[in-house]
């Protein structure tokens, strides 16, 4: 039995994973990437070894990804997290043909063939008001952590109307609204709608056909899943290892790559 593994760098977070011969996640690990790339791509790694009690070199090919794949420097090769994600995708919902990735610092929208083959994409420009970063700053601002900001959101009434485009000044906006007492709930969720408008925007490029799967980190925010869904008017696949679908995807590649070195061995057997 061999092993295949994706290790994903993103800007925020660095997730590992590893699966079998059968495609099957054995391990997974989420750690915050902080200021050394390269240790937390190793760190992501041994801790995936050590969930799934796996030998380091029982794992055959090791595939980097993420904005910092080139740190991943005991990997085997590299590949672009678009191209991660949209295998990871349909590998998870083979029914996949749009994907929306959304992370710390960027968000994307990807149209993909049945293969997980990339057929187009386009990122958000350079500001982050449509990424994780802009919940960030709203949660800094209003000093409530991440993780409650979507259901506090979906506790709204009447939402605000968030005009900025750009994060720096997310803060000032949020704060602004506090000043003239309109509720959190309804701050929070004009925050949720601006980000997400900007989000499915992406999609409407590349086009929303059939079923669209939402990965990256921020498909943990129930509230930012809602808002979609309602804008687009479809349920999007979202499943617990969302957040680790580049690493997958990064790990299937890398299975790809141990079934095509043992061909030329397979053929001298015949």
């Amino acid at each position: 039995m061999a092993y295949a593994a994706g290790v994903d760098v993103g800007s925020t977070q660095t997730k590992a994973v590893i699966i079998d011969e059968q495609k099957k996640i054995v391990s997974r690990s989420l750690i915050d990437t902080g200021a050394n790339v390269v240790q937390a791509a190793e760190k992501a790694f041994l801790l995936t070894l050590k969930d799934g009690n796996i030998r380091e070199e029982e794992v055959s090919y090791v595939i980097g990804t993420g904005y910092g794949r080139y740190k991943v420097t005991f990997g085997n090769a590299q590949i672009t997290e678009i191209s991660c994600h949209g295998r990871g995708a349909v590998h998870m919902f083979p029914k996949t043909r749009t994907v929306i990735d959304m992370g710390g610092q960027d968000t994307k929208g990807i149209s993909i063939n049945e293969s997980g083959e990339i057929i187009d994409f386009c990122m958000n420009d350079k500001c982050a008001a449509g990424t994780g970063r802009f919940l960030g700053a709203a949660s800094m601002a209003l000093d409530i952590p991440l993780g409650e900001l979507g259901p506090t959101a979906l506790k709204s009434e009447r939402p605000v109307k968030i005009s900025t485009t750009c994060t720096v000044f997310a803060e000032t906006e949020v704060l602004s609204w506090l000043g003239k007492g309109k509720k959190i709930q309804d701050i929070l969720m004009g925050v949720h709608k601006s980000i997400a408008s900007r989000s499915v925007s992406l999609l409407r490029r590349v086009g929303i056909k059939d079923q669209v799967t939402f990965t990256g980190g921020v498909t943990k925010n129930l509230g930012m899943v809602t808002v979609i869904n309602e804008l687009i008017g479809l349920k999007m696949n979202v499943s617990d290892d969302s957040h680790y679908m580049g690493a997958l995807g990064a790990a299937l590649f890398a299975l790809d790559h141990i079934f095509e070195s043992r061909i030329p061995h397979e053929e001298m057997l015949k």
